[in-house]
């Protein structure tokens, strides 16, 4: 058979010019591909290069807080630190530091004394430099960070496609080196001729796979792919003043690319939702084609879309900022690339249009919104043409699940919204559901009432689970609940995941009641209106003294060219900070804006340069819009539900933020303020225990969100009573 039949025919085809010209064409694409693991060799060196020195000061720094004394520790007690501590070494950055030759000048201390010391400092090291994270300041740049983001703005400007250009090289590499050695005798008759018959039989199947090899890169464009790829990173580095603008409107995919250079993520299970083993690796043996998509994904996005494509009917439950959408669009452009054509997303208007921008511009995929008066056609055009459909919960219940192929994913956003079963859109949910193999929820509290309002969600979805979701896990604590939900429930927190999150300052600004914030205060307490109660401190604004901390912080902001966001559960609070802060304020945004304006006041107040204000009432603004140009956060009051508060801060305490965020709640002592904190203290620390850190929110029933009445009713009650004896004319209501 060696040389026989195909054999002989190939010998023929191949010999002289043709095989020299396939030859040359394998040569020219294994030197691309090698090229391209080179110039991206350098350029990842060159980030290494500025990130040295700055992780360098912050392990130096850590060293300098920490006692010599913790060196007894990493030797189990048996270094003697006496004779060091004598001659003023009281830290261990300064053990560090010096040589052995330095330390054993001390008397008293010996060459194993020096040895050991410098060795103990050394793993001290070696230990806080697992741990430090590098954070760019974009408000003070100075030159070793200005390198680093320069270094940086190379990987970046080069897109997503370095990604898949970098994986194609070096797959590339592997399968060209050896069957390029191995064909080299069929360049020519005569070398052929006085070859070995073994080594002739070799040269000819090299030939064949080189064929293969050049012909599938020439169908897949991946000569075009490679050249790009090095154009972008031999690119002149970028100016200064280029380099942090881009960081500042793109930093989530500059963390990313510094994370993935540096190896340096977060804690491989944390990131990967602390699930089981067997169904962790599962997740990771999952392919994840990038064709289709335009945007690098983080290490525990990667493998949050790997789990919705893995486990087919899942809830991705990620905390707020973490990028659900993304992960979604990255499970959706992989089932484009294999060959499906329809998509279906659900979710509130108010995050239509934020959908449809997305996936717009994260992907290849053509988003087809479904909504309002011309939603007949837009649903026919998406039937006929494909894409991914874009449409409300109030639309879906409409539309009519399509003949044939259903939807290749059913994604449906903001999905707490189809707990109750009972309710239309989680009926018209649960039909389009019925349709779909691969459907995704997504949410970041969903579970933030009762564990069965849980099970109600993974009806949907895995009906078979419900018996091993039970109550009874949840009071067991996490780990048991965890273990029970596992193959259906995928959760991550901010502070687990996002290393390089700016800090967040929390400030209680505690104001006594003018004369005519008590007077209204008291009217609003005699007339048992909770509601009233509430926005009483901004009932006579000439007078207010939450009004008037209000106007400090912003100007405060306005000094330091901050973006300030400010919320308030009221639309007529919002109106009468509109007033007190005059010219330049956007919004209110209010559930009464229609989607696409809401979305267009957050893109002014976004591109406005230096300070601007946005007004925002706190169920509209806390869901769906993304907020990270605003680093100054004001709550004019307190909320009935912990999770709301938590959720307006995460628009803009996510990632992609670049500047500390401070939050500012204004509260009034002795008033319902005061007693709204104290009756949900309890509550807020449940809701961290269990929907933020365990990954659920209910042990018990109204364990999180106390309902409104009840808690109007006791505040109510409490506050008459507390009034009943003072006088009319009393300064406050203490």
């Amino acid at each position: 058979m060696a040389e026989g039949g195909s054999g002989r025919a190939g010998s023929v085809m191949r010999a002289g010019r043709e095989a020299r010209s396939l030859l040359a064409r394998a040569a020219e694409l294994h030197d691309a591909a090698r090229a391209v693991v080179a110039d991206h060799g350098r350029a990842t060196a060159e980030v290494r290069a500025a990130l040295d020195p700055l992780r360098t000061e912050l392990v130096d720094q850590e060293l300098g807080s920490i006692p010599v004394a913790r060196l007894k520790d990493v030797t189990e007690g048996r270094l003697r630190l006496g004779a060091l501590e004598d001659a003023g070494y009281g830290t261990v950055r300064q053990v560090h530091a010096a040589g052995r030759h330095e330390l054993r000048q001390i008397p008293g201390v010996g060459r194993q004394t020096a040895d050991q010391a410098i060795a103990a400092a050394r793993q001290i090291a070696d230990a806080v430099a697992e741990t430090v994270s590098v954070r760019i300041d974009v408000d003070h740049p100075e030159p070793r960070t200005t390198a680093l983001v320069i270094a940086l703005h190379r990987l970046v400007e080069a897109g997503p496609e370095l990604r898949r250009a970098l994986e194609t090289a070096e797959q590339l590499e592997k399968k060209l080196a050896d069957p390029l050695t191995a064909a080299g005798p069929a360049a020519g008759r005569v070398r052929m001729l006085f070859t070995g018959r073994k080594r002739r039989e070799q040269a000819l199947a090299a030939l064949a796979r080189l064929n293969e090899v050049t012909a599938e890169a020439a169908d897949a464009d991946v000569p075009l792919l490679l050249g790009q790829a090095s154009v972008d990173l031999l690119r002149s580095p970028a100016s200064d003043v280029a380099a942090w603008v881009d960081f500042e409107l793109r930093s989530a995919e500059y963390y990313s690319l510094l994370a993935e250079v540096t190896g340096k993520g977060p804690d491989p299970e944390t990131a990967e939702g602390l699930l089981p083993a067997e169904l962790a690796e599962r997740v990771r043996a999952q392919q994840l084609d990038d064709t289709h998509r335009r945007v690098s994904l983080r290490g525990y996005q990667a493998f949050g879309a790997r789990f919705a494509l893995a486990q087919r009917r899942v809830i991705l439950g990620d905390e707020m900022g973490l990028g659900k959408t993304v992960q979604a669009i990255a499970a959706l452009a992989h089932l484009a690339a294999r060959g499906d054509t329809h998509f279906m997303v659900v979710c509130p208007a108010s995050v239509l249009i934020n959908w449809t921008r997305e996936v717009r511009s994260r992907s290849t995929l053509r988003p087809v919104p479904v909504h309002g008066t011309d939603r007949r056609d837009a649903y026919a055009d998406w039937c006929d043409r494909g894409g991914i459909a874009i449409t409300t919960f109030d639309a879906l219940h409409g539309l009519a699940v399509p003949d044939g192929t259903p939807p290749g994913m059913l994604i449906v956003d903001e999905a707490h919204y189809v707990k109750n079963p009972e309710a239309r859109r989680s009926r018209a949910v649960s039909r389009w559901a019925e349709r779909c193999e691969r459907v995704l929820f997504l949410t970041g509290t969903p579970m933030e009432n009762r564990v069965e309002e849980f099970r109600s969600l993974v009806r949907h979805l895995r009906p078979e689970l419900l018996p091993t979701i039970q109550g009874s896990d949840a009071v067991a604590g996490s780990q048991a609940f965890r273990r029970a939900v596992a193959p259906a429930y995928l959760r991550r927190n901010q502070q687990d995941v996002l290393t390089e999150l700016p800090s967040l300052l929390q400030v209680e600004e505690w104001e006594e009641f003018s004369a005519s914030d008590a007077a209204a205060y008291r009217e609003a307490v005699l007339s048992g209106n909770f509601m009233a109660m509430r926005r009483a401190a901004y009932a006579r604004p000439g007078k207010s003294a939450k009004l008037e901390r209000l106007r400090e912080l912003v100007a405060e902001a306005a000094d330091n060219g901050l973006k300030a966001v400010v919320f308030s559960y009221f639309r007529d609070v919002l109106g009468t900070v509109h007033d007190a802060l005059g010219g330049g304020v956007f919004g209110p945004i209010s559930g009464s804006v229609p989607a696409a304006r809401r979305q267009q006041l957050v893109d002014e107040f976004t591109a406005e340069p230096g300070h601007a204000v946005l007004l925002a009432q706190i169920e509209a603004g806390g869901v769906g819009l993304n907020l990270q140009a605003a680093s100054v956060v004001i709550i004019c009051e307190p909320q009935v539900k912990p999770t709301m508060e938590h959720q307006a801060v995460a628009r803009a305490h996510r990632m992609g933020q670049v500047r500390p965020v401070q939050v500012h709640r204004l509260l009034a002592t002795d008033s319902v303020d005061q007693r709204m904190l104290d009756i949900l203290e309890n509550k807020s620390r449940l809701f961290d225990a269990y929907a933020r850190r365990s990954d659920v929110a209910e042990a018990t029933p109204d364990a999180v969100d106390i309902s409104v009445g009840s808690l109007a009713r006791r505040i109510v009650e409490d506050e008459q009573r507390r009034l009943a004896g003072r006088p009319e004319d009393a300064p406050s209501p203490a």
